[in-house]
C-alpha cells in the first residue's frame, strides 16, 4: 500500500524494536523441497468483469460499471488456470469504505471527505466480517456469492488468497456482521487515555478530528456536490491516522481515511507485551504457539487472529498482509503460529519493504513469503529502463540466498506502475526478459497482476490518483484486459496480434515454471564467467543455470532493445562437473519456443552453446542427456 521512499524513516524506527540476528548466507538453496513453484494471479476483483468502457473521471458505479463475483465463471477461471496459475489473490474483497449508497441494505453511508476515490480504497476496511456489496449481484447475499466464488476457484484446482490489513482500518469502521461474542474495534476503549494496552486505537485527547486542507486543486469526488462532502467529519477525540500521524488534522498525503490500530506499542515505542526469547528465530511455529498460550496479549492481537481464522474457516487458503512491518513482529509470531497449528498449509504473504527486517518477519514472524521489492524489483526495473547493468542482478540475489525461497517476485501489482506505462518501460515487450529472469531465478513464488499478460498500460484518469497504475480507488474499465474478457467469453478474441503473442509468452513461461523441478533446485549465475571469457557477451545480457537431480536448465536473456547477440554461451567446468556430464553433444530445447533447439558441446569439461538472441529475447534451454 505504501511506497518505500515514503516510509523509510518510520520503518527504521520500528526496526529498532524488531531486529534479530541475520543468519549466515548459504550460496545454494536447499534441494530437499518437493513442491513446485507457485504462481499467484492478483486480480483487482471489482475491475475484472467490468465491460463498461465509459471511463468517466470520478464516474459513479452506474456510469462506469463494476465487476461482480459472478463474473469469475468456470470458463474464466479455467482460462486463468491454463495460463499457469496456482493461486488467485482476490484483491479488494473485504467490505471497505465507499461513496456508493447501500443504505437500503442496512449499510451506513460513508463521508466522501474520508474516502479516497468514489469506489474507495480496499485498504480502508469498514467491516472485517463482510465483503464488498459492489461485487454482489444481490448485495443482501454478498457473502453467499463470495462463498460460491471460493468453491468455483477450488473446483478449478486453484487456491484463494485475500487481504488482511492489520495496521489500520477505515476511519468510520462499523462491524455490522460480527460473529457472536466478537466486539467491535474500539467498543471498550477508554477514550480519555491517549494509550492503554487493550485500547484498539490511539487517541489525541482533547482534540477533534479535522479533514485535511486540500492542496493542488484536489476536491473529494472531483468537486461534485454531495450532501456529506462538507469538509467535516465527526470524530471526538481524534485518533491517530493509519500511517502513524499523531495530528488531529492529518496532511492530505497521510492515510487520512484510516486510523491506526494499537498493538500494545506505547507512544514512546516501548512494548506492553512479552518479547520472544533468544533463539526463537530457529524454532518452529508450534514452539511459538506454545510460547503465547499463557501470555497476556493486547486486545487487538486477539481481534485480528479471530478475523484471520474466520476467513480460513470459510475456505480461503491464504492471506496477504498489508504493510506488515508497521505491526510488531511479536504479533506475527502470535498470529501466524495460531493459524499454522490449525491450517498448516495456509499461505501467508506479507508486504515488507525494509530489507533489514526480512529475516525477522520470516523467522520470528513465521511468514511464508515477503515482497522482494527493494532488492530485486527495484534493481530489475532500473535495468529494464536502460539505466542499470545486469551485473547487479547476481549481487542482489546473493544478498538473500539464505531466504530466497521466501521472497515473492513480481514486476507489477496494484501499487506499482504498469510495465507498459511510460513511466516504467513504455512497452510491455521491454518487460519480457525481466519476467523470464524474475520467474526463473529463484524457488520463490511469482506474482502476475491481471492485465500484465496482455500489456495493460494503466492510461486511464479514473479520478483519485494519476495514470500509470490501474486505479484501485474508482470505478473504471481496464481496456486491454477487456479485449481479453471479450464480453465474458474469456477467449481473447478482441486482442491484437501483439497482445495475443504477449499472453502466449506469459503462458509458456508460467506453465513451465509450475512444472519445472529444476526451478525448485539449485542456482548459479554464469554471467560474470561469460563476461570475463566471452568478448561477445556484455552487461545487457544475463545468464544463469538451475538444476535438480533430474533436470538441468540454462537461462539467458537479452535486455537490449536494439542489439542481437550471436555468441557461444559458456557453461563453466564447475557446473559440468556437478551435472556429471562427459565430453560430447547434448540437445538443449528452448521451453519458450520448442522449435528452437541447440546443441551444447562439452569439451574438456566446458560446455558451449551457440545462441542468437534477438532484442528482448530469452532462451530457457532444458538439457536432454544423450541416451
Amino acid at each position: 500500500m505504501m511506497k518505500y521512499s515514503q516510509t523509510l524513516l518510520l520503518l527504521s524506527i520500528f526496526g529498532l524494536f524488531f531486529s534479530c540476528e541475520k543468519e549466515p548466507v548459504s550460496k545454494t538453496p536447499e534441494m530437499t523441497k518437493k513442491e513446485h513453484k507457485k504462481v499467484i494471479y492478483q486480480v483487482f476483483t471489482r475491475l475484472f468483469g467490468n465491460e463498461n468502457t465509459n471511463n468517466k473521471p470520478w464516474g459513479t458505479l452506474e456510469e462506469n460499471g463494476v465487476g461482480k463475483f459472478n463474473d469469475f465463471t468456470d470458463e474464466a477461471l479455467s482460462e486463468i488456470r491454463e495460463l499457469g496459475v496456482s493461486h488467485i489473490w482476490y484483491t479488494g474483497v473485504l467490505h471497505h469504505a465507499m461513496v456508493t449508497d447501500y443504505s437500503s441494505y442496512g449499510i451506513s453511508n460513508d463521508d466522501p471527505d474520508i474516502v479516497k476515490g468514489r469506489a474507495g480504497s480496499p485498504y480502508a476496511v469498514k467491516d472485517y466480517y463482510s465483503v464488498d456489496p459492489d461485487m454482489a449481484v444481490d448485495p443482501s447475499k454478498r457473502m453467499e456469492e463470495f462463498q460460491a466464488l471460493i468453491d468455483r476457484t477450488h473446483e478449478q484446482n486453484m487456491k484463494v488468497i485475500i487481504d488482511i490489513v492489520p495496521n489500520h482500518i477505515a476511519r468510520k469502521y462499523e462491524g455490522m456482521n460480527n460473529p457472536e461474542g466478537i466486539s467491535d474495534f474500539g467498543a471498550h476503549d477508554d477514550t480519555s487515555q491517549a494509550y492503554k494496552k487493550d485500547n484498539n486505537f490511539y487517541y489525541i485527547t482533547g482534540e477533534s478530528f479535522k479533514v485535511p486542507n486540500w492542496k493542488g486543486g484536489y476536491q473529494p469526488l472531483g468537486g461534485e456536490a454531495h450532501p456529506m462532502a462538507n469538509g467535516k467529519f465527526d470524530e471526538n477525540p481524534a485518533k491517530w491516522t493509519g500511517n502513524g500521524s499523531r495530528l488531529a488534522q492529518p496532511d492530505q498525503n497521510d492515510w487520512y481515511e484510516t486510523v491506526k490500530i494499537n498493538y500494545g506499542v506505547r507512544p514512546d515505542g516501548t512494548k506492553d507485551f512479552d518479547s520472544l526469547p533468544d533463539g526463537f528465530n530457529k524454532l518452529a511455529y508450534q514452539d511459538h504457539f506454545d510460547f503465547w498460550k499463557d501470555k497476556s496479549v493486547p486486545d487487538s492481537w486477539i481481534k485480528f487472529r479471530d478475523i484471520a481464522l474466520y476467513w480460513l474457516e470459510k475456505g480461503v487458503d491464504g492471506l496477504r498482509y498489508d504493510m506488515a512491518e508497521m505491526v510488531p513482529v511479536e504479533f506475527w509470531s502470535y498470529m501466524n503460529s495460531s493459524i499454522k497449528v490449525k491450517y498448516p498449509e495456509a499461505l501467508l504473504l506479507a508486504e515488507v519493504y525494509n530489507p533489514g527486517l526480512y529475516r525477522d518477519y520470516i523467522h520470528l514472524g513465521k511468514m511464508d513469503y515477503l515482497y522482494d521489492k527493494v532488492g530485486f524489483y527495484d534493481s530489475i526495473k532500473h535495468i529494464v529502463q536502460g539505466h542499470g547493468w545486469t551485473d547487479h542482478i547476481p549481487k542482489v540475489q546473493e544478498e538473500i540466498m539464505d531466504i530466497e525461497h521466501h521472497m515473492l517476485h513480481f514486476l507489477e501489482n496494484h501499487d506499482e506502475q504498469r510495465i507498459a506505462s511510460p513511466d516504467f518501460a513504455g512497452s510491455a515487450e521491454k518487460g519480457k526478459p525481466a519476467m523470464v529472469v524474475s520467474t526463473t531465478i529463484s524457488s520463490s513464488p511469482t506474482l502476475v497482476y491481471f492485465g500484465q499478460e496482455v500489456g495493460e498500460p494503466g492510461n486511464e484518469n479514473a479520478g483519485f490518483g494519476s495514470p500509470t497504475r490501474t486505479s484501485i480507488f474508482d470505478y473504471i474499465g481496464v481496456p486491454h484486459f477487456q479485449r481479453w474478457t471479450n464480453h465474458k467469453r474469456f477467449d481473447g478474441a478482441g486482442l491484437s496480434k501483439e497482445e495475443k503473442d504477449l499472453r502466449s509468452f506469459y503462458k509458456k513461461l508460467l506453465r513451465f515454471s509450475l512444472s519445472s523441478e529444476a526451478l525448485m533446485g539449485a542456482y548459479r549465475e554464469i554471467h560474470y564467467f561469460n563476461k570475463d571469457q566471452n568478448p561477445d557477451y556484455d552487461h545487457r545480457v544475463f545468464s544463469f543455470v538451475r538444476w535438480s537431480e533430474n533436470e538441468q536448465v540454462i537461462i539467458v536473456s537479452n535486455f537490449d532493445t536494439g542489439n542481437q547477440y550471436d555468441l557461444d554461451l559458456i557453461i563453466p567446468e564447475e557446473i559440468i562437473n556437478i551435472w556429471n556430464l562427459k565430453d560430447g553433444s547434448y540437445s538443449a530445447i528452448d521451453q519458450l519456443n520448442e522449435t528452437t533447439e541447440r546443441t551444447m558441446q562439452v569439451n574438456n569439461k566446458t560446455g558451449r552453446i551457440k545462441i542468437q538472441l534477438k532484442p528482448l529475447e530469452s532462451n530457457i534451454f532444458k538439457l536432454k542427456k544423450n541416451e
